[in-house]
């Protein structure tokens, strides 16, 4: 059961929903801190990654958004969803890329393709060449969200804030999914950001840390949240390495770091839109808490952050540990996972063949009543995977 101080919105489910993740922003490789032609940002590498993950049984996959190095997410997102047959997508939105009422009929229209299997990710960093403040980004983000679902769920969007002055018809903008539009993930730790997710968003989504921190952020979100009279789900996202042993998984974390230079590193860490925000730096304090192997805590491995802004740890170890470390992470109240490692296929291919048939999964979507009743159900989104 979760922590008595932790409440979550699917408290009566069992198990997950389990994602994997679609590298359409340059972040596949052999070894980190090299970028081979092969695994650069293209459709048919990370449409590939996606499609497998669609066969092996994964329940949903994050399609992320980055401009220097990736595809444009809500193209690759259409383009791809005609092709899958269980799979939930979970596009990355920047909040203020898309005029509001557009951004809404476009979420609608993939949403019909994907007859309910989409979800989205709000993102609240600069935009491209534009700098605002944390408390700007986020304020912004909310008016989106707001005007979101006014589109989705009213005949008219009304609406006045800071950023956007909107009075309009909704006729063409109604999603598939009822009860509000696809479920929203968010993922922030300043205090606006955390605001904003208990006001308005479904999935709280966080990078590893150790569990102790993860509690106290589920603790604090669950408290915002009641403020709001509402209660979120929790999502980790994290990378995975698993082998039949310990020593084999230990072995290939050492190999993807063999040919990393520091100053790489520090490079590709500092070039990310979010390379100053509140989330790597807690990634950073994990890293130097670390011991000297890069573990944090028992199969948490830090060294991974060396190489990457954002989510900077891994699971590391063999199936059964690891499915202990994700049990501890359900019972916490963790109801999503968003797993990738690398290369992507290679280790989404992995995990689907060493743990994910011992994981009770479920579609977030599905079970939070968000697909009608009357669509016709996908063998993964009817019942529970054993």
């Amino acid at each position: 059961m979760a922590d008595n101080n932790i409440v979550i919105r699917s408290k009566e489910l069992e198990g997950a929903e389990v994602s994997w993740f679609a590298p359409i922003c340059n972040g596949d490789t052999d070894f980190l801190g090299e970028m081979p032609d092969r695994y650069k940002s293209n459709w048919e590498n990370a449409s590939n990654i996606l499609l497998t993950a669609d066969k092996l049984g994964y329940r949903n996959i994050l399609c992320p958004s980055s401009y220097q190095v990736g595809q444009d997410t809500m193209s690759f997102v259409s383009a791809v969803a005609p092709l899958t047959s269980n799979i939930n997508l979970l596009a990355a939105v920047r909040c203020g890329e898309i005029h509001p009422p557009m951004l809404a009929r476009a979420i609608a229209t993939i949403d019909h393709i994907l007859k309910g299997r989409l979800t989205i990710n709000i993102i609240s960093s600069n935009l491209p060449g534009t700098e605002l403040g944390s408390a700007e980004r986020y304020q912004r983000s909310r008016e989106v969200i707001e005007i979101l679902k006014q589109a989705w769920t009213q005949d008219e969007i009304d609406y006045k804030g800071e950023y956007y002055n909107i009075k309009l018809n909704t006729e063409p903008v109604k999603p598939y999914q009822q009860n509000g539009g696809p479920l929203l993930y968010f993922g922030g730790y300043s205090p606006p950001g955390v605001e904003l997710c208990a006001q308005h968003c479904d999935v709280y989504l966080m990078w590893p840390e150790t569990e102790t921190r993860l509690k106290e952020l589920m603790t604090t979100m669950s408290e915002k949240a009641a403020g709001y009279r509402r209660t979120v789900d929790f999502g980790l996202r994290i990378h995975m390495i698993v082998r039949e042993t310990e020593e084999e998984a230990r072995a290939h974390a050492k190999k993807i770091m063999s040919k990393l230079d520091a100053e790489v590193g520090k490079e590709i860490r500092e070039r990310a839109l979010d390379a100053k925000s509140l989330g790597v730096s807690r990634q950073a304090e994990m890293r130097n808490a670390s011991d000297l192997d890069g573990f944090v805590e028992d199969h948490l491995w830090t060294g991974i952050g060396r190489a990457r802004s954002g989510c900077g740890a891994a699971l590391v170890g063999n199936p059964d540990q690891i499915l202990a470390k994700l049990q501890g992470y359900m019972d916490m109240g963790i109801r999503s996972f968003i797993f990738s490692g690398y290369p992507h296929l290679e280790e989404c291919k992995l995990f689907a063949e060493h743990v994910l048939p011992r994981l009770k999964t479920f579609s977030l979507p599905q079970e939070l009543g968000r697909i009608p009743s009357s669509a016709p159900a996908t063998p993964l989104a009817a019942g529970k995977r054993k």
